[in-house]
């Protein structure tokens, strides 16, 4: 008997695999954390299977998503990744991803690291909802305007309320699996 996922990616391989393994499990470690919010700057506008059907491209392209190599790019790194045809190449996204890494630096010095930070918003745990379909999670929240609005203050680019919300989803901030969902428990 085939296991119960969220509807929202079901009949896509590298989704599933991505929903499977990855999607809604809580992340600590500053780097992975960087990774989603870089892949989740690009998507803005756009699906995210694009972005992970281009997720390596983007590893390729942004040093392994190494936020002390991107917080250094120069303009002839920028004008390269412009031209990288594997990648988004939309130049206020490229620009952003840099000056996001010289702000999530700037945070990990305040904080001690970047998750300390965000995970702060929900005191060191997930927020647990309880959704029969995926259809009935929000865009975003309250707390995700808050947060959005924290990260735009401290300088970071393209991280509006719906971006964050989907970085809590993907993070485990939040779990938004659907209760009916295999992983729904495991997260």
């Amino acid at each position: 008997m085939e296991k119960h996922r969220c509807g929202w990616c079901v009949g896509d391989p590298l989704y599933e695999q991505y929903h499977d393994e990855e999607w809604g499990t809580p992340i600590y470690d500053d780097d992975a954390l960087f990774e989603f919010l870089m892949l989740e700057t690009f998507q803005a506008g756009l699906s995210w299977i694009t972005i992970l059907r281009k997720r390596e491209n983007f590893r390729k392209a942004f040093d392994g998503f190494d936020y002390k190599k991107v917080a250094n790019y120069d303009d002839a790194k920028y004008k390269s990744l412009l031209h990288d045809e594997g990648i988004i190449r939309n130049k206020l996204k490229i620009k952003a991803t840099i000056t996001n890494a010289q702000a999530f630096m700037k945070v990990q010095e305040e904080f001690g690291s970047f998750s300390e930070y965000i995970w702060g918003f929900v005191d060191g745990k997930p927020i647990e909802n309880a959704w029969k379909d995926y259809r009935d999670a929000p865009a975003n929240t309250l707390l995700s305007d808050t947060i959005s609005k924290d990260l735009k203050k401290r300088g970071f680019k393209f991280v509006g309320s719906t971006v964050v919300y989907a970085h809590m989803q993907a993070t485990g901030m939040v779990n938004d699996h659907e209760v009916g969902c295999f992983r729904y428990h495991e997260v």
